[in-house]
């Protein structure tokens, strides 16, 4: 069974890094990003939520008294 040569192999994954290297730059060069994007205002909503004019509690059991 013969050797596999990876002698030759820095010589293609070099070039072939490279190469990918310069095609991501080129794609990155010729698309378009906002210099200064404005902040979109935010608007709060409200909510309506039927447990806020009340007022609740919520007992723990070692707070209340103890039944016989």
């Amino acid at each position: 069974m013969p050797q596999l040569n990876t002698a030759v192999w820095p010589t293609m994954i070099t070039p072939m890094l490279l190469t990918l290297f310069l095609v991501t730059q080129l794609k990155m060069l010729n698309s378009n990003y906002h210099l200064h994007p404005s902040p979109m205002p935010m608007k709060m909503k409200n909510y309506n939520k039927p447990w806020e004019p009340k007022w609740t509690k919520i007992y723990s059991l070692h707070s209340l008294p103890l039944q016989s």
